[in-house]
């Protein structure tokens, strides 16, 4: 029998490790620690020899879409143990992490019956201990970010942000199944009855962040499926070769675009609310939109404001809107000061923001790591068609950046005029904004 070729007699005793080293050269060094993992020594572990060191022999092949796979190898401590073996793996992509382990003793035995000389039964069994282990492996697959890098636009859909909510959107959803369908799967996703707010309020309710976002999110999926039922309407959606959200719109992109699944953004949309709500609770903050200045200008009103108040106060450009309304949050005190300030810097006016508070500034900090906890969960895949980011006004393909971004999104300034000027660049010839409170428009 061959010895198991990495079993360090020196080391006895020490916990049970196991990483995936035979592989580690196709990875980044910082993955590493994604595949070393260690198990506690086991006293009901009854095992002949020594415990030590082995490695897992995993085959990488082909790079596969995500999917989960199982194999079972078992290692034997005893002198005449044979190598590690394990069932053949499906191909895998080029990286991976152990998800789950589980350790269990087991004992195999051969019972050998025969008949001495004075004609007595006699029975002696064989027992061959040995450790059954079986790991879970989930894959993902490598995916550049640069597969949109040289997109080209032509057909548009914009998303609307929070702020875009209305009394008696959803009306239409009662005209077609389809749509209907999205408000009672919300319904049992978030656990009330959101077509009934957004038809009958109060106002009140609906405006709060953590009822509005995810009403806007399934208000404008909705109006897509009303867009599929009319006449034309199939062919508009497949002419759409990029799209984009403001804010809160990204996700409504997102899901259009196929990175998830409308289920499964509407639950982030759901936590981005609350954690984002929560986050104003804990901290007083306010946004104002200043109308009439260009974005150099509403920079140096900030820096004037900024001088007079503390820096817990400060403010930023939390909007770039379009040439002439930017929004600007931070600390109350601050807020007040840029209003204050605004008409000597020859704005023409500023529109106080009826939001919970300073939206994508550091003061939404604390939903960051929230957010950063969901998407970790979340199944995200490659958009089928490009999504431009509000953080960098650039599309992105890989499912790990999409979820980096969407965790930053909330405490960065939101590049809507900057993703505008680069589509137009692209060469958009028609964009179609869908969503409550809008008809259908091509511009």
């Amino acid at each position: 029998m061959q010895h198991c070729p990495s079993i360090d007699r020196s080391r006895a005793g020490e916990n049970v490790c196991y990483d995936g080293e035979n592989v580690i050269g196709a990875l980044a060094a910082e993955d590493r620690s994604d595949l070393e993992h260690r198990a506690q020594d086991r006293s009901d572990l009854q095992l002949p020899g020594q415990q030590g060191i082995f490695h897992l022999q995993l085959a990488v092949g082909r790079q596969i879409e995500k999917m989960a796979v199982t194999f079972t190898g078992k290692l034997c401590f005893s002198e005449a143990a044979s190598p590690l073996s394990h069932k053949p793996l499906p191909s895998l992509p080029k990286s991976f992490q152990f998800s789950k382990v589980s350790f269990a003793p087991s004992a195999k035995s051969t019972t050998k019956i025969w008949q001495d000389r004075n004609g007595a039964c006699k029975a002696r069994s064989y027992f061959r201990p040995s450790l059954q282990m079986s790991v879970s492996v989930d894959t993902e697959e490598v995916v550049s970010d640069t597969l949109f890098a040289d997109y080209k636009a032509t057909s548009a859909f914009l998303f609307p942000g929070q702020g875009a909510q209305a009394l008696g959107m959803g009306k239409e959803a009662f005209s077609l199944p389809a749509a209907t369908a999205l408000f009672e799967k919300a319904k049992e996703i978030l656990g009330y009855d959101l077509l009934e707010i957004c038809i009958e309020g109060p106002k009140e309710k609906l405006d709060s962040t953590v009822i509005s976002q995810p009403a806007i999110y399934v208000a404008s999926l909705a109006a897509v499926e009303l867009l599929r039922n009319r006449e034309g309407g199939q062919a508009v959606i497949d002419s759409i070769d990029v799209t984009c959200g403001l804010s809160l719109g990204e996700y409504t992109a997102l899901a259009f675009a196929g990175a998830f699944s409308f289920e499964d953004g509407l639950k982030l949309v759901k936590l981005r609310g609350e954690a984002m709500q929560a986050a104003a609770d804990a901290t007083p903050s306010a946004m104002t939109s200043v109308i009439g200045l260009n974005a150099d200008k509403v920079q140096e009103l900030c820096d004037v404001a900024n001088q007079e108040v503390s820096e817990e106060e400060r403010v930023q450009i939390a909007n770039f809107l379009c040439p002439g309304n930017y929004a600007v949050s931070g600390g109350v005190k601050g807020v007040q000061v840029v209003e204050e300030k605004a008409k000597s810097f020859k704005a023409r006016m500023t529109v106080r923001l009826a939001v919970a508070g300073a939206f994508h500034t550091r003061f939404m900090s604390p939903a960051v790591s929230k957010l950063e906890a969901a998407l970790a969960k979340t199944q995200i895949s490659t958009p089928r068609i490009p999504v431009i980011s509000n953080v960098d006004a650039q599309p992105h393909s890989s499912p790990q950046v999409i979820k980096d971004i969407l965790a930053k999104q909330v405490t960065s300034p939101v590049q809507w005029e900057t993703t505008l000027k680069t589509l137009f660049g692209k060469g958009l010839k028609s964009s179609y904004e869908l969503g409550p409170g809008k008809d259908l428009h091509e511009r």
